[in-house]
């Protein structure tokens, strides 16, 4: 019994981890819904697939929905893995088993496609190719988030351009004209003299603007961002996978706890010792065992037999296993008390002749 009831504890203190786990996911993905230039900046992540660059939001507020519905899923399954224990039925623990492992598998999916085939989900940081992106999309009427996402970039990061200052002389904003006119770089790129506000990006309001459009290294290096953006980028990106992947892993490790504890009680429950009250009634059972409920029609025959000077003191006594042996092995003489007669029917009525009266 004991046994029984410390794995009906781990269960209970695993699904009590699952519980806060999916708590845990439900805040971050909330907390990512909040974090609007966290979700502004993976934009810059999938430019360069032109699929998901079409899409109306970018990367990370579909991956916040995405940890918001898991952890809700989490936070019911962990509702039905207490139900499970306290019934401590197959049916629930089943069930159990089922969602939990429908979550290891969603998570250990996506943890190995991330880790091994980001390009599957559209996630690229090669250099030339986001040079090549920014040149094609930024300023460009309908790349408003891309714009913008770059804007962040270079504020926040204090850099100019991808892998160099340079990426936006054969850009479609410089070439075609979208940008302020005789603009070299974009204002984002200039010392700011509201840096700290955040939403400057939105509206960047250089220290020297002149100066930080001039052609000349020697004027503008004092007033133009003069570092590549691609290394903070590839940074960020990283620091959020790995904080991504860690949260998955403990997620991956708790679910493995949780089906762990329910294939113990499983097992546990078919070899369930019995308990004082089952070895009782089974002690009941084998000393008092139950009178037969067919109906003994030799029982007036054997009363009868039975019938002495000294058996009529024990009448009420209940008969013996022997009594019922006599009467079941040798009916022959209850029917003979039964219809006693002296007839016997003469050979000649039943016996028949083999002698062939035929010639």
């Amino acid at each position: 019994m004991g046994k029984v009831l410390n794995h009906k504890c781990l269960l209970n203190c695993c699904n009590l981890l699952f519980l806060i786990c999916g708590g845990f996911l439900i805040f971050g993905g909330f907390y990512m819904f909040s974090d609007t230039k966290q979700i502004l900046l993976s934009r810059l992540l999938v430019s360069t697939n032109e699929q998901l660059n079409s899409l109306s939001q970018p990367l990370f507020y579909y991956v916040a929905f995405g940890i918001a519905v898991a952890g809700t899923i989490a936070i019911l399954a962990s509702i039905m893995g207490f139900w499970a224990s306290i019934l401590n039925t197959y049916c629930f623990l089943t069930l159990y088993f089922l969602a939990v492992a429908i979550l290891l598998l969603a998570e250990s999916v996506v943890c190995l496609t991330l880790t091994l085939w980001p390009k599957c989900l559209g996630i690229s940081l090669e250099e030339s190719q986001i040079v090549k992106a920014l040149q094609q999309n930024y300023g460009v009427p309908g790349k408003e988030q891309f714009t913008i996402a770059m804007d962040l970039a270079q504020t926040k990061f204090r850099c100019c351009g991808m892998d160099s200052e340079n990426n936006y002389d054969t850009s479609t904003w410089r070439l075609q004209g979208h940008g302020i006119h005789n603009s070299i770089v974009p204002l984002t790129c200039c010392f700011l003299s509201n840096n700290h506000d955040p939403l400057s990006y939105l509206d960047p309001k250089p220290i020297n603007e002149s100066q930080c459009q001039a052609l000349p290294v020697v004027e503008y290096s004092k007033y133009r961002h003069t570092k590549s953006c691609f290394e903070y980028v590839d940074t960020w990106y990283r620091e959020q996978f790995v904080m991504f992947l860690c949260a998955i892993l403990l997620i991956i490790i708790i679910e493995f706890f949780v089906m762990l504890s329910i294939i113990l009680n499983c097992t546990k429950m078919s070899k369930r010792p019995c308990s004082e009250e089952d070895l009782n009634e089974m002690s009941t059972r084998i000393t008092k065992p139950n009178q037969p409920q067919v109906e003994n029609v030799y029982a007036p025959d054997i009363e009868n037999k039975r019938i002495s000077p000294r058996g009529r003191a024990r009448k009420e006594e209940t008969t013996t296993s022997t009594d019922f042996k006599e009467v079941y092995i040798q009916p022959q003489d209850l029917l003979k008390c039964r219809h006693s007669t002296n007839f016997k029917p003469a050979r000649s009525q039943y016996h028949i002749s083999t002698r062939s009266y035929f010639v």
